[in-house]
């Protein structure tokens, strides 16, 4: 590698250990990622009822988890395609401007700023394809549905509800303070800051 770098001179050489190690680096990291899958800690659950309280509080864990990722993953492919390409365009210019060094410096510069947004961009698109397949409990209200345990006039039971194509079950309690028995169908009304849905009997 010592022999290598010999050859060039200068701003040169310092281009082509940011370009080599950069390059490496990345595309490490990338293939580790591919064969890694992800290792945010987050899994779907594919069964056809899901319960709401503990699969909404999952959701909000995962979410920190992966945005945590997201920002160390951010952090060192940007550092690492930032060097990639300050690498290779600068030592680029230099062959092209006959070794104007400040003109490629600046090049160089830019295009790694470049590649460093570039790249957030694609994780926030990322990020936000991930987020769009959570479910938000209070797009239940209005929403009909069946009482799945009686819900007693002054206490909880669950109701059994469809939010966003999925069916889901919700710990419930009743609007007007009078049992609502298992099988009654039921329209939620409000959401309380626990996720707990007030419903009212559908007559």
């Amino acid at each position: 590698m010592i022999a290598f770098l010999e050859q060039f001179e200068g701003l040169e050489k310092l281009f082509m250990v940011c370009a080599v190690a950069g390059g490496v680096l990345f595309a490490v990291r990338l293939v580790l990622q591919f064969l890694g899958g992800d290792t945010g800690g987050h899994h779907d659950i594919s069964s056809p009822v899901d319960v709401g309280g503990t699969d909404i509080h999952g959701d909000t864990a995962a979410d920190g988890s992966d945005a945590y990722l997201s920002f160390k993953l951010l952090s060192f492919q940007g550092l690492t395609a930032f060097f990639m390409m300050f690498g290779l365009v600068g030592l680029a210019m230099m062959r092209q401007t006959d070794g104007q060094e400040i003109l490629s410096l600046v090049v160089a510069l830019a295009a790694g700023l470049v590649t460093v947004w570039v790249i957030g961009l694609i994780f926030r698109k990322a990020g936000g394809l991930q987020s769009s397949g959570n479910i938000d409990v209070r797009n239940a209200i209005g929403h009909e549905g069946e009482v799945y345990l009686s819900i007693p006039g002054a206490g909880i039971g669950k109701t059994k509800i469809t939010i966003q194509d999925r069916l889901r079950i919700y710990e419930a309690v009743s609007k007007d303070k009078t049992e609502i028995k298992t099988g009654q169908r039921v329209r939620v009304v409000e959401v309380t800051p626990q996720d707990v849905l007030v419903v009212e009997k559908i007559e």
